[in-house]
């Protein structure tokens, strides 16, 4: 029998083999699993070693951290040299895992998106959860519940008109089904034609007043009392996993949870099982055997005791499923109905390593640019190009000029921010004012007070034939001029959109350029430089040389016509204000 010590501190679970007879020597395996499910994962790794882990001859040393995926995240996020919306970075204690389970598949197309030297193995699902509306159940009542089926744009209309409903979300750029939450609402909001905006606008600033940075936080703003009183101040809807009902209402609140299922179904939690990349043979080795062991009937029971399903849908032993809750699964619109949880349907079906799923990343992309921009408060100076190549006509716009484009999407990122942002405007060319390359056209200023005039300016904007592109004198005058008026608490930020190089003759000379803001940066009051280059007259070289200096970033779209999307990737690379 083989001799096993047990380590249980905080969230990890240590098991090494001590002795045994069909092996010799340690293969170290450490697993980082999100919280909910590193238990389950931890107690089959006992399981597997009590019954002889080895891989070619060795004895495996199975380490299991129950951590939370945000914190992974950082740590590949910045051993890559990238960042995340609203990950921040890692802590000096920070360990890489060999094997990752997050609870979503969302983490790796992130990271693989903005790092293509991330590529993970594996990846197959070993659980699942549904996202779900959790509300009071007398709330929950109140929509007809368990009877009648909830829809994503019945829950928009209520965020954003309705009064009943008190919302809340955890940051999705942190929080996978706080990210569900936010990719199915856009696709409810998308079916409102030429009020799309609007109504995806109204729910993210309807979902931010009431978000929370961490889960357990948002959870604890739900009623504690059945008083009524206590019910209508409450909390009284928010995004959480199917587990997370369960085991708030395993700890018999005064009132519980109902999980509801809005159609069509949102994102699942799927907790791909991800062997990260640069671990060595050995180790891989031993990741691909203890998946072999959470692909079994055995790890099912163990999921469904913690709450979880199967990576099928279906679930095991003592899984307690929610009124409402279908085995299997999200099926097409067209399909036959699911078993509902009344049958025994859920607790059969082999267990399966289904690959794990993903929706597009460039909408992930989207619904997180957006989130960014209409929550994070900021001071920021926008300027765009007026020199005569704007007025080039864009094919894939219908003919439109770059200059329309480019204010559309100007005027439609303007729609998303709200009063707590500072907005300025400036053009630029080649003596536009005078002998200066770039002019004022609105201070930077609340948008409680100027939105009106900002929008007046940008209608009145049209390009310079004879303009040129004096891009060097400008951003240098745009970065002293922000400087000049830091605000703490907020993101500072110079916005520039332009389709060329610069190619003004009288103007300051890139070395120039450089050193001088290099003199200015001041990284207690730093300022992000973004700079959108439209079309395929701009150099990336040129731009990032400057951003390098700065802080901030470069998007080069050779379409014009899709300026929109990379207008709001930008807004969301800004970083979390400093104090």
């Amino acid at each position: 029998m083989m001799a096993l010590v047990v380590v249980a501190v905080g969230g990890w679970f240590v098991y090494r083999t001590l002795a045994g007879a069909g092996c010799s020597g340690e293969v170290p395996l450490n697993v980082a699993a999100a919280p909910e499910i590193a238990p389950a994962v931890e107690a089959a790794a006992q399981a597997w070693i009590e019954d002889g882990a080895a891989v070619d001859g060795r004895c495996v040393a199975v380490t299991v951290s129950g951590t939370d995926p945000v914190d992974v995240a950082a740590a590949v996020a910045g051993l890559h040299g990238i960042s995340l919306a609203g990950v921040g970075r890692a802590s000096g204690t920070a360990v890489m895992p060999d094997v990752w389970v997050p609870d979503s598949s969302t983490w790796l197309l992130r990271l693989s998106a903005a790092a293509p030297g991330f590529a993970p193995t594996n990846n197959a699902s070993v659980a699942h959860s549904p996202v779900v509306v959790a509300m009071p159940e007398p709330v929950a009542t109140s929509f007809g519940w368990p009877d009648e089926q909830l829809t994503w744009t019945d829950l928009l209309q209520q965020i954003t008109t309705g009064t009943q409903l008190r919302t809340g979300i955890v940051d999705p750029t942190r929080d996978s089904a706080g990210l569900s939450l936010l990719l199915a609402i856009g696709g409810a909001a998308s079916a409102a034609g030429d009020g799309a905006q609007q109504a995806m606008t109204g729910a993210l600033r309807a979902l931010a007043t009431g978000r929370s940075a961490l889960r357990q936080d948002l959870v604890a703003r739900f009623p504690r009392s059945a008083d009524p009183a206590a019910v209508a101040s409450a909390l009284s809807a928010a995004a959480l996993s199917e587990e997370d009902v369960i085991a708030y209402n395993a700890a018999r609140p005064p009132i519980s949870l109902a999980a509801l299922y809005p159609q069509p179904a949102s994102m699942s939690l799927d907790y791909p099982y991800a062997v990260l990349p640069g671990t060595d043979p050995a180790r891989a080795a031993a990741a691909e055997a203890l998946f072999s062991v959470l692909d079994t009937t055995a790890f099912k029971d163990r999921l469904g005791a913690r709450g979880l399903r199967g990576p099928d849908g279906s679930w095991g032993q003592g899984f307690e499923a929610p009124r409402g809750a279908r085995a299997g699964l999200p099926e097409p619109p067209s399909a036959a109905p699911q078993p509902t949880a009344s049958s025994d349907a859920g607790g059969s079906g082999a267990p399966g390593g289904a690959p794990a799923g993903g929706p597009d990343p460039a909408a992930v992309d989207r619904a997180l640019s957006t989130w960014t921009a209409v929550t994070l408060p900021a001071r920021m100076l926008a300027v765009i190009d007026v020199s005569g190549s704007m007025l080039q006509r864009v094919p894939t716009a219908g003919g439109a000029t770059r200059m329309q484009v480019t204010l559309q999407a100007a005027q439609r990122g303007l729609g998303l921010f709200d009063d707590s942002w500072a907005v300025g405007l400036w053009t630029f060319s080649t003596e536009l004012a005078g002998g200066r390359d770039y002019r004022e056209e609105q201070p930077v200023g609340p948008l409680s007070s100027q939105r009106s005039r900002l929008l007046a300016s940008l209608n009145a904007i049209t390009p310079k034939p004879t303009g040129d592109t004096g891009l060097y004198d400008t951003v240098l005058a745009a970065y002293e001029s922000m400087q000049e008026g830091w605000e703490p608490g907020r993101v500072n930020s110079v916005v520039m959109l332009t389709d060329g190089r610069n190619d003004d003759a009288d103007g300051i000379s890139q070395e120039k350029l450089l050193a001088d803001l290099q003199a200015l940066v001041d990284p207690r009051r730093p300022i992000q430089v973004v700079i959108i280059g439209i079309g395929d007259g701009v150099s990336r070289d040129e731009l990032e040389s400057i951003t390098k200096v700065t802080g901030g970033g470069v998007f080069v779209t050779e379409d014009p016509a899709k300026i929109g999307d990379i207008f709001l990737q930008a807004i969301a690379l800004r970083p979390a204000a400093p104090g």
